[in-house]
């Protein structure tokens, strides 16, 4: 069995139509069009994803920061896919990263902070994950 064997298509070619519909589509359809693409198309859709779900996070749950916290792990691994795919990505990941350390800042988790501040110098050494130097 093939790993299209679990994808809705139907689900992939109402996305896709929906991207292509002649208006803007709300962050909301955006963010539920590329979750089912990215099933099909990784290295096209994890980046719009990616940048999405922070819109998302923003734009719809700032007054819910336990969401938007969420959406920004997602983001982050979203990012994390993209760059095990290309490591030549990486500033989308310290970018994903960098988003998800100003949600914790906000919500005063320093030791999850402390951490993605970790993983963000690593990523900028070159010794993030996937890097292996």
């Amino acid at each position: 069995m093939n790993h299209t064997a679990h994808i809705n298509h139907d689900a992939v070619l109402r996305a896709r139509v929906a991207l292509l519909g002649s208006g803007t589509l709300p962050i909301r359809e955006q963010v539920a069009a590329f979750r089912v693409l990215v099933q099909v198309s990784p290295l096209a859709y994890l980046p719009l994803l990616t940048v999405a779900l922070y819109d998302y996070s923003r734009q719809e749950f700032a007054h819910r920061p336990e969401t938007a916290l969420a959406l920004r792990a997602e983001s982050v691994a979203a990012a994390r896919r993209m760059h095990a795919l290309e490591p030549e990505r990486a500033s989308l990941l310290e970018a994903a990263l960098i988003r998800c350390a100003e949600q914790l800042s906000l919500m005063d988790r320093h030791d999850e902070l402390a951490a993605v501040e970790q993983e963000i110098a690593l990523l900028r050494s070159g010794h993030g994950p996937g890097l292996g130097r």
